[in-house]
This record gives C-alpha cells, sequence and structure tokens, in this order.
C-alpha cells in the first residue's frame, strides 16, 4: 500500500465537500439535494464511479465549478468518492440534505480551509483513508474568544 497526500484545488474563499457514495444514481440525486437547498446556490458536482466503465460523472449549476470538482475528483480518484465545490453557500446549509440522499455513505470533510486527502493505493485501487483540514489549534479560547464567538454566530443568523 502507498500513501499520498492529495490536495484539494479550490480558491481561498470556495467551500468543499468530499464523501463517499455507492450508486451511480449518487450524481442525479446530490444534484436535486443541493439544487433544493437554496435558489441561490452555486455549485459543481463530481462523482467517481467504481465499477463498469470506471467514468468521472458530473454535474452541477456553474460550469467552472463543474469543472473544479472533476479536477479534484480525477487527483483524488478514490472510488466511489464524490468532491462538491459550493458558492454563494455553506456547507451549513447542505450537509443535511446531503446526509438524507440514500446513496451517501458519509461526509468526509466540508470546509473552507486548505484541505489535504491522505490516500491510500493498493493493487485494487485508491481510497480516502483521511483529511488533513486547516491549521492546528493554536490555543484554548479564553472568555473574550467566547463573547467573539457567540456574537459572530448571532450576527450571522445562526443563533438567536
Amino acid at each position: 500500500m502507498e500513501l499520498t497526500l492529495v490536495p484539494v484545488d479550490k480558491p481561498d474563499d470556495m467551500n468543499v465537500i468530499v464523501g463517499q457514495a455507492h450508486f451511480i444514481k449518487t450524481v442525479e440525486d446530490v444534484h436535486e439535494a443541493l439544487a433544493g437547498t437554496s435558489p441561490g446556490l452555486r455549485f459543481g458536482l463530481a462523482f467517481c464511479e467504481a465499477s463498469g466503465p470506471c467514468l468521472v460523472r458530473r454535474s452541477g449549476n456553474d460550469d467552472r465549478l463543474v469543472d473544479l470538482a472533476v479536477r479534484n475528483a480525477l487527483a483524488i480518484g478514490a472510488g466511489h468518492s464524490f468532491v462538491v465545490l459550493l458558492a454563494d453557500g455553506y456547507p451549513v446549509n447542505v450537509l443535511n440534505a446531503l446526509k438524507l440522499v440514500p446513496e451517501v455513505c458519509g461526509i468526509h470533510c466540508a470546509t473552507a480551509n486548505p484541505v489535504q486527502l491522505v490516500v491510500a493505493r493498493t493493487d485494487l485501487g485508491r481510497a480516502i483513508v483521511g483529511v488533513v483540514d486547516g491549521s492546528p489549534p493554536a490555543g484554548v479560547e479564553t472568555d473574550a474568544d467566547v463573547t467573539a464567538r457567540r456574537e459572530l454566530l448571532r450576527a450571522i443568523g445562526y443563533k438567536l
């Protein structure tokens, strides 16, 4: 087995979701789930088919994001993995809808941070075995940090 780090290629301010699914129907169902969450959401989706023709299946409502998702899926190359790139929306707005898609087995990450995927290669193929999401902790929040966090969540409408 060989381990490699595959960086997710995305603009710094763009969100990415990487997950695992199990069926060719994933592309259409994930597209519908994303499109149904917010009328202003722009997204690109790519899914690595793991049998038959083993194609990267793709969809989305923004050609640039679809192309970027495809490039990342090809670089990752893990069977039944999928990559979603989001603009004008956030993972917190779509994760529950994605988790309810019957083909979705799990979510590896959902972030705007720089991301590296730990990918294993065997004689059979490739697998995502881990995620490096952003930077390590720089310390523990102070009372002032707690106040700032709470104020931010209320200012952006996630808490009352």
